[in-house]
């Protein structure tokens, strides 16, 4: 950018100001949607960085993966539940596209999740989609997209039937709920890839045990997982 195109941008904040997603102060001219500080302060978990890590520990013996991460910590009343209620209730679309790309700068080091062919996003069902206007896992891997710079895939893998709320399911009545409700319509695009499963937050990871199973059905087929958030 130029430094006229910069003044210009300025001058423009001056009477158009944007503001952080996550604690509501006017944004300087490099940053967007989230203010550097709230960037530094967001609960990162570095499960990346372990092995045997707490997603990993949650999801062992119920799917096979190669790694599994999530990269913040989900709190009640914390920054990471504010930001994901904005992203999927509230239409804050570029919420999940920044936190997928801090997401994907934090993991890409490591030389498993480098190492996936491509990108795909847990599906909702269409109606919600519509209701919703767009998916929030799928924003959250745009911005993956982005920092890895792998292809997201978001037409080959699709829930096929509308399951009730989670929130206050038991452990095995949401394993119930999510039993066979994905299928893979592209199985040609996914066989023998490495792919990146990804989702907004890991409970107790039976949508994401559901889902990868699917998946795993494909030829040739690796799964590795990340979450943006996980519950504590």
């Amino acid at each position: 950018m130029t430094k006229d195109n910069n003044i210009f941008l300025d001058f423009f904040r001056l009477f158009y100001p944007k503001y952080c997603a996550c604690c509501g102060n006017v944004l300087v001219t490099s940053e967007d949607v989230l203010c550097l500080k709230c960037i530094e302060n967001l609960p990162k978990t570095n499960f990346h960085l372990q092995t045997n890590n707490p997603v990993e520990e949650k999801l062992m013996g119920r799917v096979k993966f190669e790694r599994a991460t999530a990269f913040c910590f989900f709190k009640k009343e914390g920054s990471i539940q504010h930001l994901i209620h904005e992203l999927k209730y509230k239409n804050y679309k570029q919420i999940g596209i920044k936190l997928g790309y801090l997401m994907g700068c934090n993991i890409i080091g490591d030389p498993t999740f480098n190492s996936i062919d491509v990108i795909v996003p847990i599906p909702i069902h269409p109606k919600k989609q519509q209701k919703r206007g767009y998916n929030q896992s799928e924003q959250i891997g745009i911005g993956l997209q982005q920092a890895m710079n792998k292809p997201l895939d978001t037409s080959s893998f699709v829930r096929i039937y509308q399951t009730d709320t989670q929130t206050k399911k038991s452990r095995y009545e949401r394993w119930k709920n999510v039993e066979e409700i994905f299928k893979v319509i592209n199985p040609e695009m996914l066989q023998n890839k490495h792919i990146l499963l990804i989702d907004d937050v890991i409970t107790t990871g039976a949508t994401l045990e559901s889902a990868a199973n699917c998946l795993l059905q494909t030829a040739g087929t690796k799964i590795s997982i990340a979450c943006l958030a996980t519950a504590t």
